[in-house]
């Protein structure tokens, strides 16, 4: 008896963390919240201003929780895989890499050093998580930044699909998001 009330507790907080998560991200049709972040390639980047240019894919990476992430690094290069289709869709890809301000640029600049970014990709750096925090996905444990997100936002700054990733797996791909814009 006593084993089944530790594990109807233990699935009880399962359920719950579960049903939180992401609970505060905004959700399919909510408006995008809007953010001005700067881009490590130099220069703010405003999203209601890239916005009005066309969709974009807003993709939430967990930056540098404890070391590079191997599983963020594929899922960038299966985006720039992609990039001819986000460039048929006159759509923007916007790379979110949290993490403390004291040495994020440093961070970002070594995760990009074997990625070539077409014009209509940015790297944009999160410093102190206000971004992360603002869409809801901050994974606020030791070694983490944050849940692996991807918004697509349409050029009304609705969200029209939203994916936040309970793990370091279960990403949104590039096939997927170009699939989405056709």
């Amino acid at each position: 008896m006593r084993s089944f009330v530790i594990s109807s507790r233990w699935l009880l907080l399962a359920a719950l963390a579960a049903a939180t998560l992401g609970a505060e991200s905004p959700s399919v049709g909510a408006d995008a919240p809007g953010f001005t972040l700067r881009s490590l390639a130099g220069g703010d980047v405003q999203l209601s201003s890239v916005i009005d240019q066309g969709p974009v894919a807003l993709v939430i990476l967990r930056g540098y929780p404890v070391k590079q992430c191997p599983v963020c690094s594929r899922q960038v290069h299966d985006f720039l895989g992609s990039a001819d289709a986000f460039a048929k869709a006159h759509a923007r890809v916007l790379f979110v890499y949290p993490g403390p301000s004291d040495d994020l640029q440093s961070r970002a600049k070594e995760f990009v050093e074997d990625k070539t970014f077409p014009e209509h990709f940015s790297m944009l750096l999160d410093p102190d998580f206000d971004v992360t925090n603002l869409y809801g996905v901050r994974w606020d444990d030791k070694g983490q930044t944050a849940y692996p997100s991807t918004f697509l936002i349409e050029e009304s700054g609705k969200i029209i699909y939203q994916k936040v990733s309970d793990s370091v797996g279960g990403r949104t791909n590039g096939a997927e998001m170009a699939k989405l814009l056709r």
